[in-house]
């Protein structure tokens, strides 16, 4: 079934069974067959993040986006924003089979003994690409985040051929090995597929040339799943055949040219949480080698930044609205801004905080601090740090990304 047919089939179901997406046809003066083409979703106005977060709000849980019964639901999932997430994933004919291109085209095959070091816990990562490899014949050890002497340990005595995760770890893994005296030419990884942050062309040639581990790095989303993929090196990465994906110009909608810039749009195939144009956040510079001739999967996009005031660290998004709340549960402040280096490969995350008034039991405050900010936006903050009101002056942003990628 092609895209566009595909297209007619989900712009109907989700008029019919998905309350929030009918209301905004209708809003927009649209009816289901005024989408025919790729090119009829630029009449409907791109559904932003912060527009879902708003919804379910307003009706919660989905925010009426939700196209199935509750019942036909396998899990539910927390996003940045703050976003449930359903998972649906078996009502979409694309989403897995998209991940296990992503795979392929990173040299996985059946019989690869993988170790899956993406979250389990309340995102889908983890449990996204256990299903999709599980799915091609291969073995999954589901290692997660975090025991980094154990999973060396199990990657050696395991004869593990292949890495699913972020750079990053991947990384601190071989160079824990090498802290354990242990030899890397003894271990069997040879494939990696990586995601959830940026891939420095300086890291993947250490991994390729100084370790021999082939690399595929996917771009995915937590609603969406994997969306382009680049096993060659460079910045442009390739566009997946599925789900729809636009690059749109901010302030109009529409659909921009080969190397013009705009956010990422993408409308998937999910009956059961139909997402029709919804805007990733993400802005890039599209490519497309043969306009109005070309299939997606011969497009690129290059990743430039975001559209808003998120910004990643170590793989999870973190929103400046999590950050204060986070914070504010545990004291009284006058500004409060998230700096985010990165020294030796390792995102650093500081949290600065102007307080209204001093704390009796300082390190105690910085103690719930730090755990609080775990627990709502999901990352471990490296430092907590109490400053006057000069270091943080009006108008300075709440979430400060101050990482070189070069």
């Amino acid at each position: 079934m092609s895209l566009e047919e595909r297209l007619k089939e989900i712009i109907h179901h989700a008029y019919e069974h998905s309350p929030a997406m009918r209301q905004r046809f209708d809003a927009a003066g649209l009816g289901p067959d005024d989408i025919q083409t790729i090119e009829d979703l630029d009449k409907l106005p791109v559904l932003s993040k912060d527009a879902v977060a708003a919804m379910q709000r307003e009706n919660p849980p989905f925010g009426g986006l939700l196209a199935a019964p509750l019942s036909e639901i396998k899990h539910i999932y927390f996003s940045p924003g703050p976003l449930y997430e359903p998972d649906a994933s078996e009502h979409d004919p694309t989403h897995i089979p998209m991940i296990q291109e992503a795979l392929r085209q990173s040299g996985f095959v059946p019989g690869d003994v993988v170790i899956n070091t993406l979250s389990y816990h309340l995102v889908p990562a983890g449990l996204m690409l256990d299903e999709a490899l599980t799915g091609m014949g291969c073995t999954v050890i589901p290692g997660g985040v975090g025991n980094s002497d154990l999973q060396v340990t199990m990657m050696r005595e395991l004869d593990v051929t292949g890495y699913v995760g972020t750079p990053s770890f991947l990384m601190k893994l071989i160079k824990k090995s090498e802290e354990m005296g242990l030899d890397w030419r003894d271990f069997k990884l040879s494939k990696a597929l990586v995601t959830a942050e940026p891939l420095p062309a300086s890291l993947r040639q250490k991994l390729e040339e100084a370790y021999g581990v082939k690399v595929g790095n996917a771009y995915a989303t937590a609603e969406l799943g994997f969306l382009a993929i680049n096993t060659t090196g460079g910045l442009p990465l390739t566009l997946l055949p599925a789900p729809i994906i636009q690059v749109v110009a901010p302030d109009t909608g529409k659909q921009v040219g080969p190397g013009e810039a705009g956010e990422v749009v993408v409308t998937n195939f999910n009956k059961a949480y139909p997402l029709i144009r919804f805007g990733t956040g993400d802005m890039a510079i599209f490519d497309d080698p043969a306009p109005g001739q070309s299939k997606q999967e011969a497009r690129t996009i290059t990743l430039v930044g975001r559209s808003g005031e998120a910004v990643k660290v170590r793989g999870m998004f973190v929103h400046p609205n999590q950050l204060r709340f986070a914070v504010s549960q545990a004291i009284s402040f006058e500004a409060v801004q998230g700096v985010i280096t990165r020294p030796e490969l390792r995102d650093q995350f500081v949290v600065k905080i102007v307080p209204r008034e001093t704390p009796a039991d300082m390190a105690a405050v910085v103690d719930q601090i730090k755990d609080l900010v775990r627990q709502v936006c999901r990352v471990r903050v490296d430092e907590v740090t109490f400053v006057a009101p000069d270091d943080i002056p009006e108008g300075s942003p709440i979430m400060l990304d101050q990482r070189s990628w070069d």
